[in-house]
Formats: structure tokens, C-alpha cells, sequence
């Protein structure tokens, strides 16, 4: 159940697919916000970056559109605010990306986002259905979904922490890498749950339970 005062925000950016992440919402009984309006964010008890498309061009809008700031101030509030981070929203939390050439991500997780490594990956993107490795099934969000249950990809850049044990579930596409990460009150993950079915529903709904 919600209280009154649970308020959830989808953070608008101008990439990502921030629809179908709203409609997925609606469909387990929740009406998020879409905004990039810093005052509604600062009150957001549950805050999501979206994301489709390139790092560099990410990180160019939430500067234009002064969002670092709020991002970080919302997510440092430990005790009441969840956040999740989806695709481009997970790769964005980390220190810097190599797609393009090298760009400074918002610094929240200690680490990287590489590419898949073509000498070994035939296919990049990886695209489509794949099946996750649980590591923390203690965790809130993965209540009800078993593992090696199957979730939706569509990315050529993962990230890879510094602290291995902030990795709450990987994925294997010819190469092994952190399909979700969990710290503190930070949730992300590489798939797109609003594309995932009832696994994906089903993790959206412990997110803000």
C-alpha cells in the first residue's frame, strides 16, 4: 500500500521512453509524475531515471535542464526517497562512460560503462530477451520474481562497478555483466521492466511498496 504522502516522479530529461514507464506504472495502480521541474522532484518519495540513447547526449540534457543537482540532493536523502534507475537511468549513476569517447556521469556508484567487447560479442546490440542471476534475493525489489526469470535488453555499453557487491543481479551475453545494482536506496537495472511483462510489472510494484 501507498500512503497519502507517497509521491512518485518520473524525471523528464527529453530521452526515454517516459510514457510506456508511466503507463507500466498505471497498470499496477500507480499515477507517477513526468517532470523536470526541480521543486516537484525535491518532494518525489520515489524518483525514476528513464533513459534511451546515448550517455554523452544524456548527460548534455540534465545539464541544460539543471538536473544534476536535484538528482544528487534526492538521492543523498537515504531515509525518504527511493530511486530507480532504468537503462541509460542505471548507466548515468556511474562515474563515466567510453561511448564516444570518454564522458563524466553524474559520479553517484564508483565505476564504469564499457562496451561489449567485439572481439567476443558477434552481435551488438544485445537485444531482446535474456534471463538475470539473482544475487540478492533479500532485496525488496526482486520479491516474487524468480531467478533466471527473463527481463527485456536493448543496450551495447554496461556498466561495471568498482564494488562488486553492490551487483544485486547479472546477466550473461557472451560476456557476464551487472544486470542490477543495488546501494543503499538506489535500485537500477540495465533491462527495461515497463518492456518486461509480469516480471517487469511485478518489479516496478516492490519498487514502490
Amino acid at each position: 500500500m501507498l500512503s497519502k504522502d507517497t509521491i512518485i516522479v518520473i524525471i523528464d530529461y527529453g530521452m526515454g521512453n517516459l510514457n510506456n514507464v508511466k503507463n507500466s506504472f498505471n497498470k499496477i495502480g500507480f499515477n507517477p509524475i513526468i517532470t523536470n521541474d526541480f521543486h516537484k522532484i525535491e518532494k518525489a518519495t520515489h524518483l525514476i531515471l528513464p533513459g534511451v540513447g546515448g550517455f554523452k547526449d544524456a548527460m548534455k540534457e540534465l545539464k541544460n535542464k539543471d538536473l544534476i543537482q536535484p538528482i544528487k540532493d534526492a538521492i543523498s536523502n537515504h531515509e525518504f526517497v527511493s530511486f530507480l534507475g532504468i537503462c541509460l537511468g542505471m548507466q548515468l549513476l556511474f562515474e563515466s562512460s567510453e561511448e564516444f569517447g570518454v564522458t563524466e556521469g553524474l559520479g553517484i556508484l564508483k565505476g564504469k560503462v564499457i562496451k561489449f567487447n567485439e572481439n567476443f560479442v558477434p552481435i551488438i546490440p544485445h537485444i531482446g530477451w535474456n534471463d538475470i542471476n539473482i544475487k540478492k534475493n533479500e532485496i525488496k525489489e526482486f520479491k516474487n520474481i524468480k531467478n533466471n526469470s527473463f527481463f527485456y535488453f536493448l543496450h551495447s555499453y554496461y556498466c561495471k562497478p568498482d564494488d562488486g557487491a553492490i551487483t544485486a543481479a547479472s546477466c550473461c551475453y557472451y560476456e557476464t555483466f551487472a544486470a542490477c545494482v543495488k546501494k543503499d536506496n538506489i535500485f537500477a537495472c540495465q533491462f527495461h521492466p515497463e518492456k518486461s511483462h509480469d516480471a517487469g510489472l511485478t518489479l516496478l510494484k516492490n519498487f514502490v511498496s
